[in-house]
Order: structure tokens, then C-alpha cells, then sequence
């Protein structure tokens, strides 16, 4: 049990991201669910150089855990391309805008649902950070959550 706590404590201050994947790939191999989700929640929160607690921040830990889900299921390095260059576009604020407003829900939001992470979606970003976006964004955001069955008051207010 020492050990475990020891091997947390290192992985919550750990900013070495292939160290993380080690201990991911190891954690996996050893069926420690608890060390592989923590080393991932890490890895996830040190990817992005924007600074932590911004929009932005919280945008590419999302963009940084999709792609890493997907590149693990597909077995390879799995790019959001598409989303990259819209984000180069018009910025994170603008696509986190039309993810909640659009008519559909994205490919994304129903795949993040689907692996119980209702937290790392747009939706939920739109949520945390509500002061960065007009109300009816808010409320766009907030009917997608609900009508997915998420309860929104249960969103942690940061993610990891």
C-alpha cells in the first residue's frame, strides 16, 4: 500500500509526459485502474501550454485526452485534424460556441459520453468557464448535458 501511495505521489507531480505513458502502459498491462487513471488525468493536465484554469486550457486537455483515447482504441497516433485547424481558424472560444449551439450533438460529445467522460466535453468546458459566453451558448450547452441524461450539478467545477 506504500508503495501505491508512493507511485501516486510521483505521478501527481510527474511533467515528464513519456514517464505518464509508461505508467499508463503499466498500469493497463497490471489491471490498476486507479494508478491508469491517474496517470492519464496527469498527463492530460500538463499537454497544454496555455495556462491552467483558462478556457483555453481546459479546451486542449479535452482535445489532448480525446486523441489519446483514440489513438490507445485504434492503435495508433489518432490527430483531431479537422478540429485543430478550425480551432487555427477561428479560436477555441468560436468552435466551443458551435459545438453547443449546433442543431446535433458532435461525433465527440457522443463518444465522450460513451467512455464516462461527461467532463471533458465542449459542453462541460462551456459550463465551467459560463462568463466567457453569451447566455444562450450557456443554456445551449447546459439543454445538450441534460438531454444526454448528465446532471449538471454533479460536473466538478475544474476538471483533474
Amino acid at each position: 500500500m506504500a508503495d501505491e501511495t508512493k507511485l501516486l505521489e510521483l505521478i501527481a507531480v510527474c511533467d515528464d509526459p513519456r514517464k505518464l505513458r509508461v505508467w499508463i502502459e503499466n498500469a493497463r498491462k497490471e489491471r490498476r485502474a486507479d494508478i491508469e487513471a491517474a496517470a492519464f488525468r496527469r498527463l492530460v493536465a500538463i499537454l497544454p501550454k496555455e495556462k491552467p484554469g483558462t478556457v483555453e486550457h481546459d479546451f486542449w486537455r479535452t482535445i489532448h485526452a480525446f486523441e489519446h483515447v483514440l489513438s490507445e482504441e485504434r492503435g495508433k497516433t489518432t490527430r483531431l485534424a479537422r478540429t485543430r485547424q478550425k480551432v487555427a481558424r477561428v479560436g477555441e472560444i468560436a468552435t466551443l460556441t458551435d459545438w453547443a449551439t449546433s442543431t446535433k450533438s458532435t461525433d465527440g460529445f457522443d463518444m465522450l459520453l460513451e467512455r464516462k467522460m461527461p467532463e471533458l466535453t465542449g459542453e462541460a468546458i462551456v459550463l465551467r468557464h459560463a462568463e466567457r459566453f453569451d447566455t444562450a451558448v450557456v443554456e445551449a450547452a447546459r439543454r445538450r448535458l441534460e438531454g444526454a441524461g448528465i446532471d449538471v450539478a454533479s460536473l466538478p467545477a475544474s476538471v483533474f
